[in-house]
C-alpha cells in the first residue's frame, strides 16, 4: 500500500506554517530507514512568533470558563478517538510501533485530556476560617502562565496529552517541542485542538534544535513554568536552566525498573504479563520492567516460561498484519543496545535470543535475554531502553529489595507474589514513584505518574498534576462590622 509523504509544519499563533528560513530535518521509517518526510526546523524568528502568539493565546483561554475550557478539550479528546485510526498509521510509521499499539496509545490520551478537563472543572477556591471575626481567607488557584512542554519520541502522543491535559485544564497555555523522530502524530493531536475550536496561540508547536528550542524557552519571561520528559542526564541540565530563572518544573525521567517474582507468584501470569510490559514499543518504555530478580526456588521455571512469551513475538513493520513488537526508533539505539549486550557478554553474562528472523532492513534488535549478570556489566547500571531482559536470582527478600533500590533510578517497580503481606512490605520499601503489584496498569490519567531520585519529581497524573500548573494566592480581607 502507497503512503502519503508526511511533512509537518510548525503551529504558531494558531496558524500552521513552515519556518520561516524554510529549513527542514528528515523523518525515517525506523523499519526500513527510508525517507518518508520532512518536519520544519524553527529558527529564532519563529520561536520569536511563537511565544508571542502564546502570551495572546494564553490570556484568551484563561478568561474563558473552566465550563469552555472543558467543553473544547472534551471535543478535541472526541475528534482524536474519531481520527485515531489514521494518526496511528502515521505514528506507526514514523515511530515504528504496532498499528495495534499506537491506536491504544491514541485512545489513551484522548482519556487524558478528557480526565484533566473534568478535573479542571473541580479547580476550587478554598476559604480558611479566620482566628478574629470579619476576616475572610480566600485561597485561590489560578493558571501559572505559558508552560514549554518538552517531549519524547516513544509516546509521540500520550506523553503530549499529560503536559497539554494537565496545563490547559489549569488555563495555561502551552508551547509544545514535540520530537523531531516523530513529529506528524503530534502534529495531528494538536490540530485536534485546533479544529475543536482552541483559541489562537493558546497551543504552540515548535521543531528544531532541541538544546537551541529549550534554551530559548526556559529563559523567555513569557514562559513560567516548564515540563520535560526524557533521560535524567538532560533532564538534570533543564532543571539547572530553570532554577537559574526561578522556574518551576516537572522532571519525568529515565528508569531501570526492578521486577520482584517471588516463591509464591503465580508463573505463568507473570511471565505473561511482564514479557507484554517488557517487549511494548520494543521495551523502549520508561517504566519498563528491566531488571528481573526471581527467587532461586522459581527461577529456573520462570525463565523458560519468559523464554516462550519471547518466541511467540512477532517482530516486523508496524503496520504489517499480527506483528507485535517494531524496530528500535534509530540507528543510534541499535548501536547502543549492540555495546550493552557485548559487554555483557565479555564479562561472562549468558545470552539467550529467541529463534526469530528479523527484517532485513530497517533498525531492528533482537529481544534478548541477560542471565547471571554481574555488578560490573554497563546493562545493570544503564537504563538500556530497547528489548534487554536481564534476570538474577536472589534468596532472601531483603537481598530483593537492596538489590532493587540500589540504583538511583526510582520510577517503577514491579512486584509478584500471592502474600498480601509482601504486597504491602513491599509497596513501602521499594524506592520507586510507582509500584505495581501482580499486574501493569500503572498510567491511567487519574492517579500519579511520576519519579523520584534520578528518575525526576513531580506527577504528570491525578489532581496533584492539575495543581502543579497553578500558583496558589492567599486574599485575606477584614470586612466593615456586620450589623446582623
Amino acid at each position: 500500500m502507497s503512503e502519503t509523504p508526511i511533512n509537518t509544519q510548525l503551529l504558531i499563533a494558531g496558524q500552521w506554517q513552515d519556518a520561516a528560513d524554510g529549513r527542514t530535518l528528515p523523518i525515517l521509517d525506523p523499519a526500513s530507514g527510508e525517507l518518508i518526510g520532512k518536519v520544519a526546523h524553527a529558527s529564532v524568528a519563529d520561536l520569536d512568533k511563537t511565544v508571542a502568539g502564546a502570551a495572546v493565546g494564553y490570556d484568551a483561554w484563561r478568561n474563558l470558563s473552566a465550563w469552555d475550557r472543558y467543553a473544547i478539550m472534551r471535543k478535541a479528546a472526541d475528534l482524536l478517538r474519531e481520527r485515531a485510526d489514521a494518526i496511528g498509521r502515521i505514528m506507526s510509521r514514523e515511530q515504528g510501533k504496532p498499528l495495534a499499539q499506537a491506536v491504544i496509545e491514541i485512545n489513551a490520551a484522548a482519556g487524558v485530556i478528557e480526565y484533566f478537563g473534568e478535573e479542571g472543572r473541580r479547580l476550587n477556591d478554598e476559604l480558611v476560617p479566620a482566628r478574629v471575626p470579619d476576616v475572610e481567607q480566600r485561597v485561590l488557584h489560578r493558571p501559572i502562565g505559558v508552560v514549554a512542554a518538552f517531549t519524547p519520541w516513544n509516546f509521540p502522543i500520550n506523553q503530549i496529552a499529560r503536559k497539554l491535559g494537565a496545563a490547559l485544564g489549569a488555563g495555561c497555555g502551552v508551547i509544545v517541542k514535540a520530537p523531531e523522530d516523530t513529529p506528524a502524530s503530534p502534529a495531528e493531536l494538536i490540530r485536534c485542538f485546533c479544529d475543536a475550536g482552541i483559541p489562537a496561540g493558546a497551543v504552540s508547536l515548535v521543531y528544531g534544535t532541541p538544546a537551541e528550542i529549550s534554551e530559548y524557552l526556559i529563559a523567555h519571561p513569557v514562559v513560567r513554568k516548564i515540563s520535560f520528559t526524557g533521560s535524567t542526564p538532560v533532564g538534570k541540565h533543564l532543571a539547572a536552566l530553570a532554577g537559574g530563572q526561578m522556574k518551576p518544573v516537572t522532571m519525568e525521567l529515565g528508569g531501570h525498573g526492578p521486577v520482584i517474582v517471588c516463591r509464591d507468584a503465580d508463573l505463568d501470569q507473570a511471565a505473561e504479563r511482564v514479557a507484554a510490559a517488557k517487549f511494548r514499543n520494543a521495551g523502549q518504555v520508561c517504566i519498563a520492567p528491566t531488571r528481573f530478580l526471581l527467587h532461586k526456588d522459581i527461577a529456573a521455571a520462570f525463565i523458560e516460561k519468559f523464554k516462550a512469551q519471547m518466541s511467540a513475538l512477532k517482530i516486523g513493520r508496524g503496520l504489517d498484519a499480527g506483528v507485535t513488537m517494531g524496530p528500535v526508533i534509530n540507528e543510534r539505539r541499535v548501536k547502543a543496545l549492540t555495546e550493552l549486550v557485548d559487554d555483557a557478554r565479555a564479562k561472562g553474562a549468558e545470552l539467550w535470543q529467541p529463534d526469530i528472523a528479523l527484517p532485513n532492513k530497517g533498525f531492528f534488535f533482537p529481544p534478548t535475554l541477560v542471565l547471571k549478570p554481574t555488578l560490573d556489566m554497563r546493562v545493570m547500571q544503564e537504563e538500556p531502553f530497547g528489548p534487554i531482559a536481564i534476570m538474577d536470582e536472589f534468596s532472601e527478600l531483603a537481598d530483593a529489595i537492596k538489590e532493587a533500590n540500589r540504583l538511583p533510578y526510582g520510577l517503577a517497580a514491579y512486584v509478584y507474589t500471592g502474600c498480601e503481606r509482601t504486597e504491602r512490605l513491599l509497596g513501602e520499601k521499594l524506592e520507586a514513584g510507582m509500584v505495581a503489584i501482580n499486574h501493569h496498569g500503572i498510567g491511567v490519567p487519574e492517579v500519579p505518574f511520576g519519579g523520584i531520585k534520578d528518575s525526576g519529581y513531580g506527577t504528570e497524573g491525578g489532581p496533584a498534576a492539575l495543581r502543579a500548573h497553578t500558583i496558589i494566592k492567599l486574599v485575606s480581607s477584614l470586612h466593615r462590622p456586620s450589623a446582623y
